[in-house]
């Protein structure tokens, strides 16, 4: 497997800019994950990097080998590029066998035991080699897909949307299974999606983008708990958003005086907590901010609570264990665990 790294990339149709100067790398053996709503640039990244599109400016390396820049564009099939599609795109002609060794040499492709090495790789018996993809659940085919990806031993893996189609039980079953090939394979992946749970829990780093930017390359930890601005902070995951005022090392809003996650010059800014840093309490405790419970969502495992703090300062939302969920219209304390992030205002006229 091989490393990435990707400089200056830009791309445009027409008049339309769709990515600008993106920066990326992954390291042999790692896992990127490429995240984005819809129109961010998310399948245009995809498709240059497989070499189904010509880059307006910028470069990409593979292992250490030009293959898109200046004067240089290595066509599709000479890159050793795997390629796992949203809906796996297996041939339905063929067996699951057949499928896996399509992409090796043809002096390879009647090695039953290459196809069986692969089916045990990712997770799967042997005996599904003589199956079609027809006979396969969805989740199925998609470990089929990522067996038939990495049999011709790529330099690089890509997932685009693989796991988008599946239930959620499903999916996440699904996901254990690649992630655990990927890693018995040593497999340098970049996976592409717009489910923050699939990016933050599978990438080693994540690269977020906006318009066909790059706002922030970051470990998941890091790209939760400190996200480059507010809009990030509310695309991953949720967010609680409140004025405030910054003096030294805290930050005093309707939630209480909190302390800093990064430091910032004194002066009104937005604070960003988490819906799990807010803590319910008695209503009666004195060190806890007063608030009257509107709704609650609940799942099972946790519940949503949307809560009110009164005029002037707003609404705000906690997550807490299913079991100790309120009720609506219960008055309630509510403290604040571990720090914030702030954002600055934007200055106006």
């Amino acid at each position: 497997m091989a490393e990435v790294q990707i400089k200056g990339l830009a791309k445009s149709f027409g008049e339309s800019s769709i990515l600008r100067d993106v920066e990326l790398g992954a390291l042999s053996g790692q896992f990127i994950a490429i995240l984005g709503a819809s129109g961010s640039g998310k399948t245009t990244l995809l498709r240059l990097i497989c070499g189904f599109e010509r880059a307006d400016d910028g470069k990409i390396e593979l292992g250490g080998e030009l293959v898109c820049g200046p004067g240089v564009h290595v066509p599709p099939e000479r890159r050793n590029i795997g390629y796992v599609a949203q809906e796996g795109a297996l041939f339905p002609h063929l067996s699951v066998a057949a499928n896996i060794v399509f992409g090796l040499p043809r002096s390879l492709r009647r090695t039953r035991w290459k196809a069986e090495e692969f089916l045990e790789l990712v997770g799967l018996p042997t005996s599904y080699s003589l199956r079609f993809p027809q006979e396969l659940s969805g989740g199925e085919q998609q470990r089929v897909a990522l067996a038939r990806a990495l049999a011709p031993a790529p330099r690089l893996v890509l997932l685009d949307e693989p796991f988008s189609a599946l239930d959620a039980a499903l999916r996440v079953e699904t996901r254990q299974a690649v992630m655990a090939a990927l890693v018995e394979a040593r497999a340098t992946a970049i996976l592409v999606t717009h489910d923050q749970s699939e990016a933050l829990s599978m990438g080693e780093r994540v690269a977020v983008l906006r318009q066909g930017a790059v706002v922030q390359f970051a470990t998941p930890e890091t790209l939760y708990r400190s996200p480059i601005d507010a809009e990030l902070a509310q695309f991953v995951g949720e967010a609680v958003l409140l004025p405030g005022v910054i003096r030294g090392s805290h930050v005093t809003c309707a939630l209480g005086r909190l302390p800093l996650g990064a430091p910032m010059t004194d002066g009104a800014a937005d604070v960003m907590v988490r819906p799990e840093q807010i803590r319910l309490v008695s209503a009666s405790e004195p060190s806890a901010t007063r608030a009257r419970v509107l709704a609650v969502t609940y799942f099972g495992h946790d519940a949503k609570v949307s809560l009110s703090l009164g005029e002037p300062a707003g609404l705000a939302t906690a997550r807490v264990a299913g079991h100790m969920a309120p009720r609506p219209g219960d008055e309630v304390g509510l403290n604040v665990e571990g720090a914030v992030m702030t954002y600055r205002l934007p200055n106006i006229g």
